[in-house]
């Protein structure tokens, strides 16, 4: 393991972390953890006073730690909310599809976490290869877009469902879900195209290791994704997400009366709530560091306490946004009565086919124990024709 001080040093960084080399004419970006996190080579070394800034120490255990438990915790966790939404029985509905596709956006990025951890684990040195390099980088930046527009999704269907009960019967159809599904998978792919078109593995003889980076034309370029992916992957998202919830709000006050019967839509409402509060709280911090980098990447602010700041936070930043790929299942367990009913009932249903099946191998290691315990008294000649038969 590569463990040269000036890995260490190399690790300022930003949202796509900057460190820059003199004499580099293509900015490049060296994740500091993740295809998100980026560490440009280029002209910070025209700011001497900044250039001693170090990583946080044990980053490169305590990052990977982390990134395992949430694989580990959010795969199972996804799968099992596949694994219930697919089956047969399942109740089709507008709101399920989205969830599906939700739960199947962080699947797919949390399949290519074990990399990142293994490349954190050796200070940045990616031993995968090219494509992996490109598709690891790419299932990042597609699931940033596809879950918020996802949980987007979610909050536009909960205010027609709420604001408009009898029109939404016509508006929300499983037909129209499933199209605005693959809108959002097509919008969130195109979105990505710059993570796969930019990134590559690039070898850093003064860091003794090969990246995976992101290679920019031109600095501006890194600003110019940032200020996208704060907006596109973010603030503009939010801004609807808000509104419907405003509104919702709003509308559940001026009601003079609510029966009993609101009581399941409730269920859901605090669920869809939940999602979207601990989308917010995962990725808001990721989210500012990546526009403060911008800024310092301008040079609009210089104060080398900030960069250092941005330093050390991003690569936490980062984990807590990926720990919303882990959270979201267990939202939809604890939070979601329909969820839970379900998997009770497939645990139900499981429990008998299983038992039937145990008793059912009970049963002949109990007929051959007989079979065997008969042989004992049988004459060898008999016993051979008794053999023969088994």
């Amino acid at each position: 393991m590569n463990k040269n001080p000036s890995i260490k040093q190399a690790r300022h960084s930003s949202s796509e972390g900057l460190m820059r080399n003199p004499g580099t004419a293509m900015t490049t970006a060296l994740p500091s953890s993740l295809p998100a996190t980026n560490v440009s080579l280029g002209d910070h070394t025209s700011n001497v006073s900044c250039s001693n800034i170090l990583a946080t120490q044990h980053q490169n255990v305590i990052v990977p730690t982390v990134y395992s438990i949430i694989f580990l915790l959010g795969f199972m966790g996804n799968s099992l909310v596949v694994f219930v939404l697919c089956q047969r029985g399942a109740r089709s509905t507008v709101a399920n599809i989205y969830m599906l596709n939700l739960a199947l956006s962080d699947m797919f990025f949390l399949a290519s976490l074990p990399f990142w951890a293994v490349y954190y684990y050796f200070d940045y040195n990616w031993p995968f290869g090219t494509l992996l390099c490109k598709l690891c980088g790419s299932l990042l930046s597609l699931n940033v877009y596809a879950s918020i527009f996802f949980i987007t999704c979610m909050s536009v269907d909960r205010y027609l469902a709420i604001i408009y009960p009898f029109q939404a019967q016509r508006r929300r159809n499983l037909c129209g879900a499933r199209s605005v599904a693959c809108v959002v998978w097509v919008v969130a792919a195109i979105a990505s195209i710059p993570t796969a078109v930019f990134r590559d593995t690039h070898h850093l003889e003064e860091l003794g290791v090969t990246a995976c980076v992101m290679h920019y034309p031109q600095p501006r370029w890194l600003v110019g994704l940032a200020m996208t992916k704060n907006t596109l992957g973010f603030l503009l998202p939010f801004a609807i997400i808000a509104s419907c919830y405003c509104a919702i709000a709003r509308h559940l006050l001026e009601t003079s009366a609510l029966d009993r019967s609101s009581s399941n839509l409730d269920h859901v409402l605090r669920m869809v709530v939940a999602v979207v509060l601990a989308f917010f709280i995962c990725w808001f911090p990721f989210h500012v560091l990546t526009f403060l980098n911008a800024l310092t990447t301008l040079r609009v602010l210089r104060a080398c306490w900030l960069e250092e700041a941005i330093s050390a936070a991003l690569p936490f930043s980062l984990c807590l946004g990926f720990a919303n790929s882990a959270i979201n299942p267990f939202l939809y367990c604890f939070v979601g009565n329909h969820f839970r009913e379900r998997l009770s009932r497939l645990h139900d249903s499981m429990l008998p086919s299983l038992a039937q099946k145990r008793g059912s191998v009970s049963t002949r290691l109990s007929s051959f124990s007989r079979k065997l315990s008969d042989l004992k008294d049988l004459r060898p000649a008999e016993t051979v024709e008794q053999l023969k038969m088994l």
